[in-house]
Order: structure tokens, then sequence, then C-alpha cells
């Protein structure tokens, strides 16, 4: 009968199962299954998924789990990403507040400065000398509001502007005599301050701001002395490319400003250690890496933010694992410049000013109790006996190596969520191979944050699929620029907007951004990440350093499958003279599954696969 082995793949974002019958030289693979990831990557939580893929891949292959004779794991080091930001959050507004969102159809045009007034208060104002800025809430009618304000201008009170709760902007600008810029869905209304100095500014259609969105305007309007202008420089860089724009000037010290510094990376080589800024940018960061040579450790400097984050990074993974503090440590890192999105101090609706950070994919690690403590809970819950397999990478090119076509020597590449690997097994059969911080979560992590979209689900579906603006209910411009044409009506949630073009589904985007835009931060996150990671990681593996002394590469794992990454990093490998393209693992999998097929394989050939 053979014994069945299944190999057990825990990767960041998803978990795979291989499961074979091993007859003497005779492996027969019977199922195989794919489940997300549950918990991080080697900690305990990996069991009820590992169970439940199993579960299923017993299913198909029709027998009982039970009748598993040995489960292998493979050794699972977790990866935790996050973002280092040059300006953090809580920095920035002395002296302002302001309202910058874009309504869809604001009221009038031009610039408006005065002292704010609610509207019922409006023709009672004591000084008749100065201009107003009506405050208009929900409670009032618009018909009543745009009496008002007639009623007012005839009284010889100089009303320059409004700002309104309700969707009434053009409403009241129809049914006034003076031409104003209005401003209209304003949400949180109640917090516009009374009695302050205000500017509003509206675009005609198709334009954008030109004064509130300029440090200089600001400083005109406000009169504002060249310090404060420093100050308030980050409104306007938050007002770029609106229609319509609120500022208001509150008194000073009512808006408190604090800064956080970004702070210093302190790198621990095995001879020497080396300081270096966030405010340097990733390209200084990860050349300091490069002069370090073995990478020990990294701390950052206390009480800045990227010392918070490397602190939270080792305090997560102490409470997931049980260890002690000083016995975790980043063995990589890979550094991204990024656009972030700092909240502004003082913003009445949310407004983000966009501002460059850096971001920090970390691989933190520790010794083998984690992934030990996984296997005998695994074992409990089964009631199968499981090891630990070996490395990943070295897993991986065994399974890689069942791709028609390949022998060795071979160099691949595993491309997953958290991690790029690579490995290079000789004719010899002996294996080298690398482990890198750094992959496809980084780059839902980049998308995320440069379109400020705050939700990583929506961010992961931008990654996967292309994108396309459905111009009427039957055609759509694809972001190549040719047209499709369909024969059923497109959803009418969707007209007019830029959509994830999904398998079966439509995702209409939440975001202004253009559908150029959009494809730009995608590619480009790719490209920083992958691009990079790769060649990093070959560079490593080579014995001289030089690229040009490799002739074959294949790529496996999750982002293998992506519809842009393989041929990015086929394109910039063809430079080298290297052919590369992706796996077809067993001649039916595709680049998926190599790691857990080579656990089984292995454990066939009764070796962790000539690892060194």
């Amino acid at each position: 009968m053979g014994r069945v082995v299944a190999g057990v793949d825990i990767g960041n974002s998803s978990t795979e199962v291989a499961l074979a019958r091993i007859e003497g030289q005779q492996t027969t693979f019977l199922s195989q299954h794919l489940v997300k990831t549950t918990g991080i990557k080697g900690t305990v939580a990996n069991v009820t998924g590992i169970r439940l893929a199993l579960q299923e891949a017993v299913k198909k292959a029709g027998i009982d789990i039970r009748q598993i004779d040995l489960i292998r794991l493979n050794d699972a080091v977790p990866v935790i990403g996050d973002l280092a930001m040059d300006v953090i959050s809580e920095t920035i507004i002395t002296e302002s507040s302001m309202i910058g969102h874009n309504p869809d159809s604001p009221g009038g045009a031009g610039l408006g400065v005065g002292i704010t007034v609610m509207i019922d208060q409006l023709c009672a104002v004591a000084d008749k000398t100065l201009d107003y800025i009506a405050v208009i809430p929900k409670e009032f009618d618009f018909e009543w509001a745009a009496l008002q304000l007639t009623r007012a201008e005839k009284q010889g009170i100089s009303v320059t502007g409004a700002i309104v709760q309700k969707d009434d902007g053009v409403l009241i600008h129809n049914r006034i005599g003076k031409k104003m810029p209005i401003v209209d869905e304003v949400s949180l209304i109640e917090k516009v301050p009374l009695g302050k100095w205000a500017a509003v500014e509206v675009a005609l259609p198709g334009h954008v701001i030109r004064t509130l969105s300029n440090p200089y305007g600001l400083a005109t309007v406000f009169q504002l002395d060249p310090d404060q202008t420093i100050q308030i420089s980050p409104i306007a860089k938050a007002l770029v490319g609106n229609r319509s724009a609120v500022v208001i000037r509150t008194a000073q010290g009512e808006v408190v400003e604090r800064k956080i510094e970004a702070g210093r990376m302190i790198l621990i080589g095995a001879q020497s250690r080396m300081e270096v800024s966030i405010h340097d940018g990733a390209d200084a960061i990860m050349r300091a890496y490069g002069r370090l040579g073995t990478l020990v450790d990294v701390y950052g400097e206390p009480g800045t933010n990227v010392g918070g984050m490397f602190n939270g990074l080792r305090q997560d993974l102490a409470d997931l694992t049980g260890q002690a503090l000083h016995e975790i440590s980043i063995s990589d890192f890979l550094a991204v410049d990024a656009v972030v999105p700092a909240s502004v101090r003082g913003a009445m609706a949310g407004e983000l000013a966009m501002e460059s950070g850096v971001a920090l994919a970390s691989m933190v690690k520790t010794d083998k109790v984690p992934i030990q403590r996984v296997a005998s809970v695994l074992a409990e819950a089964t009631g199968v006996p499981v090891e630990v397999g070996g490395v990943e990478a070295e897993m991986a090119i065994r399974g890689a190596l069942t791709t028609p076509g390949t022998r060795a020597p071979l160099v691949i590449l595993d491309m997953g969520g958290g991690s790029t690997d690579a490995a290079m097994m000789d004719a010899a059969g002996n294996v080298i191979s690398i482990h890198l911080a750094g992959a496809g979560d980084m780059v839902t992590m980049l998308i995320d944050s440069e379109l400020s979209l705050g939700d990583k689900e929506l961010a992961e579906k931008i990654k996967k699929h292309p994108l396309g603006k459905v111009l009427s209910l039957f055609h759509m411009q694809l972001e190549d620029g040719t047209m499709l044409f369909s024969e059923s009506p497109f959803p009418a949630h969707t007209f007019g907007r830029v959509v994830i073009r999904e398998e079966r589904d439509l995702t209409p985007l939440p975001t202004r951004a253009t559908m150029e835009k959009v494809r730009d931060i995608r590619r480009s996150a790719k490209r920083r990440v992958f691009v990079t990671n790769a060649l990093r990681a070959l560079q490593r593996i080579v014995p001289t350093g030089n690229l040009k002394h490799l002739s074959f590469v294949v790529m496996v794992g999750g982002s293998a499958l992506d519809f842009e990454i393989p041929q990015m990093i086929t394109e910039e490998l063809g430079r080298y003279g290297i052919v590369a393209g992706f796996a077809n693992i067993r001649g039916t999998e595709g680049p998926r599954n190599a790691v857990a097929t080579g656990l089984v394989l292995s454990a066939a050939a009764g070796t962790d696969g000539g690892l060194r």
C-alpha cells in the first residue's frame, strides 16, 4: 500500500497542501488544496487553516485524515511588514482648521474671505463694514437661506461666501442675485467655529482651486508671517487638485502642533554597526544595508516613529510565540520609498496631506520553537505524526524541478505574500538559499497607503486585477486604451466610475483618482518590491555576485500568478541575458504548490533536499 504523506506549505497569505502516496521509488500525487492562512505565519494560529486544508485534500483523494502516515511542514519564518513614515500622523497645523473635501456640485465660483456667522444671525450683525461667510446647517431650508442672503445684501451687509451642510449649494446659488462661492455637503458643520476669519474658494467646472492650494495664497488671505506660512503649508498641500475648499483661521493655541520624528535605524552587522536616518530615503537605507554585509539585527532610535515600529514588531511576535523580546531579531528588511497619507491636525473633514515616507517590510527571526509548537499542536489535533521539513526555498526548488523542461543546475524565485526567496541547486544537488522580507503583502500595503483607501481588501483587489472605466451602460475603456463592448448592460452603480475588472464582477473604486493614476501606483508598487527583491535575492545566491553568470530562473509562488509581475521580472532579468518564466509544478499546477510538492518529494527521497 505504501505510505500517505502530506506536504504543508504555510505562507503569509495562503496555506497549501499536497497529498501523495509513496510506494518505494514511486510517488503518486492524490490531491492538493489551498486555503487562506489563519494567523501570522509560523504561529499556533496556523493550525486551524492547516486542518481545513487537510480535510479538503483528503476529501478530494477519497481517504480519511487518519490514513495519512506523516504530515511535513515547511520551516515557516514569520514576516511582518509595517510603514515607517517620514511625517507622522498627528503632526501639523497650528492656527488653522479646514474643510477640503470635493463636493460633487458646489455653487458659484471665485474666492470669498470673511468672518463666519450663522445664517439666522446674518441680518443682525453689528459691524456692516466687515465681510461675512454664512454658515448654513441642515435645519435651514435652501429657499429660506437664499432669502436671508438676499435680505442681508439689501441691508448693505457684505456676504462673500457660504458653507452649507446639505447638498444645496447650486439651489441656493440659483436663488440669489449676488454670485458667491458656496461649498456644500459639509457633514461636520457643527465644528465650524463662528466669529473667525475664513476663506471659501470654488473653481469653475473642470478647473481646480488656485489660491487656497498655494501657501503664499493662504499667507496673503490671512496676512501670515513667514513662520506661520511654513506651519500652514500642509493645508495647501492637502488641498491641491480640489475644486472647492474652506480654510478657517482659529485663535492661536486652539489646535496644538505635535511632531514625532521619523528617527534613525541602527543596523547591526557581524563586524560593524551603521546608523541611517529615515529622512535619507529608502535608497540610502538599502545602500547602508549593502555596505554592512551580513545583518544580525536592526533597532530603531528610541522615542521615534521607526523605533516604535521595530519595538512593536518585536512585541507582537513575543506575544504570539511566548518568547522574550531579546530572543527575537530582525534578519532582513526591505525599505521602499512611499507616499504616506498624514492626517492633518485641525482638519474638519478628515483631510490628508500626502507626505513622502518609507515603507519597511521586516523579517523577524526567532528560534525554531514556534514552528515546532505548530507541529506538536497539529499532531495532537489530527492524531498524525508531524515533522518540520526543510527551508521553504530548498523545498520549492525540488517542487520546481517537476516542471517539464527543467533540470539542475536551476535557480528559483519563490514570490509569496510576505517574503521573496531564491534558491540555487547545482549539478551535484547542493542547494544555497536566501530568504528576504517583502513581497505581495507589501505591494498591497503600498497601494492602500498611496491611494489613501484605508481598505486592505480593496487594495488586494487592485493589485490582482486590471482596471477599466465604464463610459456608458454598454462600453468600457480598458487601462491599455482599448474599448470593450458588452452585450448586456453594466450595473448602473458603475456608470462613469473607474472599476476593478474581476473575473465575474466589477468593483467601483471609492477614490477620485483617475484610472491612469491607479494603474501607475499599482505598477510602481510591484516594481519597487518584486523587481528590487528579485535582483537582491539573485545577487546573493550567485557565488560571483554577477547576475550575468545565471542562465535560467524559474518563478514559483502565488505572486508568479499575477498578471504583471512575471513579465516585469522577465523584462528586467532579460537585460542580464537570463531566461526567466513561471513554473508549471508537476505539469498541472502552474507556479502554485511548489513547496508542498517539494516537502512530499524530499520525504520520498528520505532527505531534506541537499541542504546546507
